[in-house]
C-alpha cells in the first residue's frame, strides 16, 4: 500500500502568540489523489491545518509543536518553505496577500518565472488558465483594482498553473457568485481528476462543495478532528449542526417536513434522493400548513440614486453606469450579480469614496454637499476586506475606536462595545490582539466597529463571507432585528438563501448595469435574470424540482417564511 501524502500523527500546535493550542492531537491521513473537505466553525483550527501543510508553520508563523506533520514524505519542522512550494500550492482566503505581480498576467506567472520556465512556454501557460477562467481581458490590470470575487480568480490562476501536486484551497467560495462558485468546484474536481492532484478544500459552505464528489469530510472543533468520514455518512448525522456548520438546505428541507433521515440512503447529493411518493406527500402536507409573512411597510424614501456611474479607466469594459433607485427607510435589501459588475462600486459612490455621475440623496439632501465624515455620521459601511478597515492593535480598542473619536462617554463605551462583541460571537476574545484573529474573525471586528456607532443606514459588503453558520446566524440575526426596528440595511451578498431569507428586496447587477429591482424570489424565478446576473437557485428550488411538487417557487417561499416565523422575537444577548 502507497504512503499517504499528508500525514499528521498525535500533532499539536500552540502559536507563540497564545496561551492553549490551537491544534490538538491530530491524527489524520490523506492518500495521494483524494479529495478532502476541511470544514468546521471559524477559529476551529482549519487554517492552522493549511499554514502547516503549506511550511507557513513553522517557518513564518513561529509555536510550540508536538508530535508529527509529513507533507509527501517531508517533515514541516526540517523543510523549508522553498522545499515545499514544489509540493504544495495554496490559494488564501486572503487573495491581496499573495499578489506579486504589477498586472493580472504577471501575478499568473510568477511562480512559472521562479521555475525559469522559457518565456514562450509561461505565455502559453497564462494564457491557457486565463482562457478557462475568462480573465483574458483582465492580464494588463493590476490585481488590485478588481472586485474582491476577481481577485479570488486570479488567485486560482496562479496555483493551476503550477500543476503542483497538493493544491490547498482556503474558502475558495467566499467572495465568488453563485454561478461561478459552482464552475469552479467543477474546474477544481477536473483538475484533480485529470493531474491526480490531492485537493484539501477548506470551506462553510460545504453544500456547494458538494455538487461535486468529495472523498471524505474532516470536521474540525476547538483544535481537534471530531469527525473523519464519507460525506454521506456525515450527514446522516447532526455534528454539522452541533459544532456550527450548515447542513445542505435541501436536508433541512427534509426535517421540517418529518422526513427520518435515516430511511434515506444516500444525502450527499439531491439527484441520488429517492424518488419516493412518500416523502413528496411529506413536504407537499408540510408546505400547505406554512402561513405567509406579511412584509409590508410603509414606504419613505431614505437614499435616492439617480443615473448614478464610475469608471476607474478609460479602458474599462463595463463600467457601473445609469443607476437608478430609491432605497426606503427600513428597507431591507440584498445587491446581487456577477463578480465585477459594480456592486461594491456602488457602495463606495453612496460612502462618497469616489467620484460619480449622476445624483446621491440621503432624506433629501444631495450627499455631494457632504464630507465623507459627515456622510460617516449617517452611513455605515462595512468593506469586503476587513484589513482595509483596521487601525488598532486590540479588538476591544478597534470597536471603541469610533466612539471615542465622537467623544462617547467611556462608561457607554464600555456597555455598547461589549454588547455588540457578544452579539458578533467576540466576547470572549475582546482582550486578544487582532494580528492572532483568523480573517473570518477579523471580518466579525470590522463588522462589530460599525453596528456600535448605530448609523442611520448600513451597508455590508459580503458581512457572512467565511463565516460559520453559528456566526452568520448570530449576524444576520442581529441585523434583521435591527430592521424590524426601522433600521434600513443593504448587503452586498453571493450567498442566495442569506438573499432569500433576510432581504425582501434585491437589486441585481451584471455588466456594470442595474438589470433588476424585485423581490428575491421572483428574481430567483426569473431565469433570464439568473444567467445574466451569475445566480443560482437554491437547493430547495431542487428539491421541489426532483419530486415534482406543483409549486416550486411556492414550496421555496413556504420554507423561507417558516424561517422568518423562526425568528420573530428572537433576541440577541
Amino acid at each position: 500500500m502507497n504512503k499517504p501524502i499528508i500525514q499528521f500523527k498525535n500533532f499539536s500546535f500552540k502559536y507563540d502568540s497564545q496561551a492553549d493550542d490551537t491544534l490538538k492531537e491530530i491524527n489524520l491521513e490523506i492518500q495521494q489523489g483524494e479529495k478532502i473537505l476541511i470544514a468546521g466553525p471559524s477559529g476551529s483550527g482549519k487554517s492552522t491545518i493549511v499554514r502547516c501543510l503549506n511550511g507557513l508553520i513553522p517557518n513564518e508563523d513561529h509555536g510550540e509543536i508536538k508530535g508529527t506533520c509529513l507533507v509527501n514524505g517531508k517533515d514541516i519542522t526540517k523543510a523549508s518553505l522553498f522545499d515545499l512550494s514544489f509540493t504544495t500550492s495554496t490559494i488564501l482566503q486572503d487573495s491581496d496577500s499573495q499578489f506579486i505581480g504589477m498586472t493580472v498576467g504577471e501575478d499568473i506567472a510568477f511562480s512559472l518565472e521562479n521555475d525559469c520556465q522559457p518565456r514562450d512556454k509561461m505565455h502559453e501557460k497564462v494564457n491557457k488558465w486565463a482562457a478557462e477562467l475568462k480573465l483574458a481581458n483582465l492580464l494588463t490590470q493590476s490585481p488590485q483594482t478588481l472586485s474582491g470575487g476577481q481577485k479570488q480568480i486570479v488567485a486560482l490562476a496562479g496555483v493551476l498553473v503550477d500543476e503542483s501536486p497538493i493544491l490547498l484551497f482556503d474558502e475558495p467560495l467566499a467572495n465568488l457568485d453563485p454561478a461561478t462558485g459552482l464552475k469552479t468546484i467543477r474546474l477544481i474536481d477536473r483538475i484533480q481528476k485529470e493531474v491526480n492532484a490531492t485537493v484539501i478544500i477548506i470551506e462553510h459552505r460545504i453544500e456547494e462543495v458538494l455538487a461535486e464528489h468529495v472523498d471524505r469530510i474532516v470536521l474540525v472543533n476547538d483544535g481537534k478532528i471530531v469527525a473523519d468520514q464519507l460525506p454521506n455518512d456525515l450527514l446522516h448525522t447532526h455534528l454539522l449542526e452541533k459544532v456550527g456548520v450548515r447542513s445542505p438546505l435541501y436536508i433541512n428541507a427534509l426535517e421540517k417536513a418529518g422526513i427520518n433521515l435515516k430511511e434515506v440512503p444516500e444525502l450527499d447529493s439531491i439527484t441520488n434522493l429517492p424518488v419516493d411518493d412518500t416523502i413528496k406527500n411529506r413536504l407537499e402536507m408540510w408546505e400547505e400548513k406554512q402561513s405567509k409573512v406579511d412584509d409590508k411597510k410603509d414606504v419613505q424614501p431614505l437614499l435616492t440614486l439617480e443615473n448614478v456611474g464610475h469608471r476607474y479607466t478609460k479602458k474599462q469594459t463595463h463600467p457601473l453606469h445609469n443607476v437608478t433607485a430609491t432605497i426606503n427607510k427600513g428597507d431591507f435589501v440584498s445587491i446581487v450579480g456577477q463578480n465585477g459588475a459594480g456592486k461594491t462600486t456602488l457602495c463606495r459612490i453612496i460612502c462618497g469614496f469616489i467620484s460619480s455621475e449622476g445624483e446621491v440623496s440621503f432624506d433629501g439632501h444631495n450627499l455631494s454637499n457632504f464630507s465623507i465624515k459627515e456622510r460617516a455620521e449617517k452611513i455605515g459601511y462595512v468593506m469586503q476586506d476587513p484589513n482595509q478597515m483596521i487601525s488598532e492593535k486590540m479588538i476591544l480598542d478597534e470597536v471603541a475606536l469610533g466612539l471615542r473619536l465622537r467623544n462617547v462617554d467611556e462608561d457607554e463605551i464600555k456597555d455598547r462595545v461589549n454588547k455588540t462583541l457578544k452579539i458578533c460571537g467576540l466576547y470572549p476574545f475582546r482582550n486578544w490582539p487582532i494580528s492572532a484573529l483568523s480573517f473570518g474573525q477579523k471580518k466579525r471586528v470590522t463588522i462589530a466597529a460599525i453596528l456600535v456607532l448605530e448609523p442611520d443606514l448600513i451597508i455590508l459588503d459580503e458581512p457572512t463571507a467565511g463565516q460559520d453558520w453559528q456566526t452568520y446566524t448570530e449576524i444576520m440575526n442581529f441585523l434583521g432585528d435591527l430592521n424590524k426596528q426601522g433600521k434600513t440595511i443593504m448587503i452586498v451578498t453571493h450567498d442566495m438563501h442569506l438573499m432569500l431569507e433576510y432581504t425582501t428586496r434585491s437589486l441585481a447587477f451584471a455588466n456594470g448595469a442595474l438589470i433588476a429591482d424585485t423581490t428575491p424570489i421572483a428574481l430567483l424565478t426569473n431565469q433570464d435574470l439568473i444567467k445574466q446576473a451569475s445566480l443560482k437557485r437554491t437547493s430547495l428550488f431542487e428539491l421541489a424540482t426532483h419530486y415534482n411538487l406543483p409549486d416550486p417557487n411556492g414550496f421555496v417561499q413556504a420554507y423561507i417564511d417558516s424561517e422568518r416565523h423562526g425568528k420573530v422575537g428572537v433576541e440577541n444577548e
